[in-house]
């Protein structure tokens, strides 16, 4: 429960934040994971290919290890199908990229072809909600291989390569489930109980309580959504829901929990040892069959239009204002357009300012590194395996510190064809960066999303129903367990997207001013509920009471 005051409905905020932007933050707890992957997806044909004089094709061979980057969040039974369709993702815009370089050297053709091909390319990465890198790879994939020299008769062959590393890097995601089936899934129940009693401590009106609570909410969405993803109900399965019921429970009623007891069966969870036993209620744990939040993809495309078309647009003007100036690869403008696209404009303009600085810094070290790479094919090779690693340690900490390395990679993967100058590579992309940056902001801010107000306005009757379910429940004589644990979850579930759905708009620019108040204090008595609601399930046990059962172990 929250004691904040509701603020009035305020204007749309204008603000362009610097402060905080460049920010370094703590690693991903799974950095290791996406850095290890890619450089053994990329190693082997990699190192192979100098020894077999044909370096130049490692262009297509990259394209598919770098699908090892993704998908290391979900547990291994939705990865393996996550994986495949990212493979089949990033074929498909090489095939259409391959296709246009080989039927026209006309660089506005092509670049209004990778402008499309980005948009698309967001827009699916965002609703199907695939997680880093996003498109951002992808795109850099397709738009780079639209200026390679092509022709029709040799697409087949370079698909092949790309299937190829592309089916050697599901491989390599998917080996660890030899050793720890259960990781992925533990790390998220972990990561709920974390969040869960960083606000208990808080204690529910404490600094920093409503982000803490935030946080919390969306960490409990992402281990429901893991868990449901797995399959059958397994036992391990069964004792991770009881954590996660745990980690709601004290979302819920912060004053209530023991976050000492959370942090506790958080790092329990870590290595291959047993799954802590939380104890339940026998009829809350008989109706524990999880939630399903997630809407189907065409619900979830209707609202990106407006970063769709953002994409599209912007990415075509940074491509053509580079190509206005002369500059020789107009991809690199293309892509630097297409990886500023956030939820909303403040988060856009963050990531255009981290892109700038981390491009700047980049080819500095790029100019350092260049001679060290110019030894030798295999030292080239060695240089980009190097940054990769980098990348993957960086870009969780801040987003140009992962720039910093990603840049040099870049730039080095332009001469596997052949060593350039590099003070024209520098030169370039520098250019290129800036541009694209530029035009693909003003881009962002010409494309206005004045549907960002009416998503909040149905977020908000969603919450109010909700609450109102379980209100009615909880005024009955004897509710339906399972009824009353569909209308718990439900609530928790509306009020999590109520505040990702205002945070999101509270970052736009042109719209009416946002009914803060009204979330406020849907959120207030929303979670008023949640805690009457646990307690009427017997959720919440007196104090001093052991929360572990006998009877409620799986």
């Amino acid at each position: 429960m929250s004691s904040v005051t509701p603020a009035p409905a305020s204007p749309p905020a204008r603000r362009l934040p610097l402060a905080g932007v460049l920010r370094v933050g703590r690693p991903s707890d799974i950095w290791f994971k996406p850095a290890l992957s890619v450089v053994a997806a990329i190693a082997p044909p990699g190192l192979a290919l100098p020894a077999l004089g044909r370096l130049d094709l490692a262009m297509y061979t990259m394209a598919g290890s770098l699908c090892a980057l993704y998908a290391h969040n979900r547990p291994y039974a939705a990865r393996a199908g996550a994986l495949a369709w990212v493979v089949l993702g990033m074929l498909g815009g090489l095939a259409v990229a391959l296709v246009a370089a080989s039927l026209t050297g006309s660089a506005v053709v092509l670049v209004t072809v990778g402008a499309l091909l980005a948009a698309a390319q967001k827009v699916l990465c965002d609703a199907t909600r695939v997680g880093p890198p996003g498109n951002v790879v992808l795109t850099f994939v397709s738009s780079a291989s639209l200026f390679a020299p092509q022709t029709l008769a040799h697409v087949p062959g370079h698909l092949a390569l790309a299937a190829a590393t592309g089916a050697w890097a599901w491989l390599v995601c998917m080996a660890p489930a030899l050793v720890r089936p259960h990781g992925p899934e533990r790390r998220a129940t972990a990561a709920a109980l974390k969040a869960a009693a960083a606000y208990a401590g808080t204690g529910g009106t404490g600094e920093g309580h409503a982000r803490a609570r935030a946080a919390g909410y969306a960490a409990v969405q992402a281990a429901w959504q893991a868990l449901l993803s797995t399959g059958a109900r397994s036992r391990t399965r069964r004792a991770l829901e009881r954590l996660v019921v745990r980690a709601e429970v004290a979302l819920a009623a912060p004053t209530e929990a023991d976050a000492g007891r959370l942090r506790a069966w958080a790092g329990a969870l870590r290595g291959t040892g047993p799954v802590p036993q939380a104890g339940l209620p026998r009829a809350a744990a008989d109706e524990l069959l999880g939630v399903d939040a997630a809407r189907g993809l065409w619900a979830r495309l209707g609202p990106l239009t407006p970063l769709a078309v953002r994409t599209a647009l912007g990415c075509a003007l940074a491509g053509y204002a580079s190509l206005a100036l002369g500059v020789g690869r107009p991809y690199w403008a293309l892509v630097t357009a297409a990886s500023l696209y956030q939820a909303n404009i403040a988060l856009t303009w963050s990531r255009a300012v981290q892109r700038v600085v981390g491009n700047v810094v980049g080819v500095l070290v790029f100019a350092a590194v260049a001679p060290l790479a110019h030894l030798g094919q295999a030292a080239l090779v060695l240089c980009c395996l190097a940054f990769s690693f980098g990348a993957e340690l960086l870009i969780s900490r801040n987003y140009w510190l992962g720039s910093v390395c990603v840049t040099p990679m870049a730039l080095l993967i332009t001469e596997f064809a052949g060593y350039q100058n590099p003070g024209e590579l520098i030169t370039e992309r520098v250019v290129d960066t800036v541009v694209g940056a530029l035009v693909g902001f003003v881009a962002a801010v010409a494309v206005t999303n004045r549907r960002a107000g009416d998503r909040v306005e149905r977020a908000l009757t969603a919450a109010d129903r909700a609450r109102e379910r379980a209100a009615r429940l909880l005024a009955g004589r004897d509710p339906d367990a399972a009824a009353l644990e569909a209308a718990r979850r439900g609530l928790a579930v509306a009020l999590a997207e109520l505040r990702a759905t205002a945070d999101a708009a509270a970052g736009e620019w042109w719209q009416r001013a946002l009914p803060q108040e009204r979330v406020v204090l849907a959120e207030q008595s929303g979670h008023r509920t949640l805690a009457a609601t646990a307690r009427r399930q017997g959720l919440l046990p007196d104090r001093g009471t052991d929360t572990e059962t006998e009877d409620a172990r799986p």
